[in-house]
């Protein structure tokens, strides 16, 4: 059985020429125009492109390319020298990566499956490019489901006495990952283990943040009438539920529904608020603005 659970990607041959290039700098004219260039220097094609500005002027402007370059593998040195030259030009920061390329992702979880199931899905169906190296609990309750994927499973308890142990432990266990995924893992983590994860700690929380912040959003939403229930995908930060947003996305309620009822209809809310935002993740389209997040879906 495998270790790990890999998205099988249907045509992995033209993926391995295709790169995503995203760029952040002051605006102002001639950036869309300089980039491109270079791309057509290196005989690249532009196959997708979108742009944002925050003010036209004195704002900053971001943009992301993906394009097709034949042996991009070979000629990424060549492509990041010329960046890097541009860069100095024009004061921009860049990322580089390619589209073959599946991140390894760590899922911390605790007793409830539903949000799991569906990451494991996505990534077997090939929806979701990437690797689940490792699942983490704080319970032995999901690993048949962990197991049962060919994907490793570590029972760490957590006590508030044993926290920073349990977070070392955690962080031995996983290795070197590059995205860490909260699928309903019912713990507060530290503002140390956030910081080894900068940008790269996604969480789910099953409320329509800022609204109902906390370990019992449906409750609340219950005893305050709402008529709407949501879920909210968001980067971990010290401040706890207060990270920058993703995706959210919402569904009705009357007042016949039971707390219960709203946690039935959360379950599928969840489901595709965190596996949306874990893939724009993957797929370099969230940019983190401050206290937002720009998302080129």
């Amino acid at each position: 059985m495998s270790a790990e659970l890999s998205a099988p990607g249907p045509h992995d041959d033209r993926l391995d020429d295709v790169g995503r290039l995203v760029v952040r700098c002051p605006d102002r004219p001639g950036i869309v125009a300089v980039v491109s260039g270079l791309m057509a220097d290196v005989g690249a094609n532009i196959i997708d492109s979108q742009q944002h500005s925050s003010d036209p002027v004195g704002g900053t402007f971001t943009l992301r390319l993906e394009f097709f370059l034949a042996d991009l593998t070979a000629r990424r040195q060549q492509l990041e020298g010329a960046l890097a030259l541009l860069a100095q030009q024009w004061q921009f920061t860049w990322r580089l990566t390619e589209a073959a390329h599946r991140p390894r992702l760590a899922v911390f979880v605790s007793r409830t499956d539903h949000v799991l199931q569906e990451l494991l899905y996505r990534v077997r169906a090939g929806d979701l490019r990437a690797e689940i190296a490792a699942v983490v609990s704080n319970h032995p309750d999901l690993e048949p489901v962990a197991r049962g994927a060919g994907v490793p499973f570590h029972h760490v308890p957590v006590t508030p006495e044993t926290k920073a142990e349990a977070e070392a432990r955690a962080l031995e266990l996983i290795g070197d990952v590059d995205l860490v995924v909260l699928a309903r893992y019912m713990q507060i983590v530290s503002a140390d283990f956030c910081s080894r994860f900068p940008e790269r700690l996604i969480n789910i929380h099953h409320s329509f943040l800022p609204a109902f912040v906390g370990a019992n959003p449906y409750r609340a939403a219950h005893d305050r009438g709402v008529k709407l229930i949501g879920a909210t995908a968001h980067y971990v930060t010290p401040e706890l539920d207060a990270g920058p947003i993703i995706e959210q996305e919402v569904a009705r309620v009357d007042h016949r529904a039971t707390v219960e009822d709203m946690r039935r209809i959360g379950r599928y809310v969840e489901r595709q608020v965190l596996a949306q935002a874990v893939t724009w993740h993957v797929e370099d389209r969230v940019i983190v603005d401050g206290e937002k997040t720009i998302v080129f879906a």
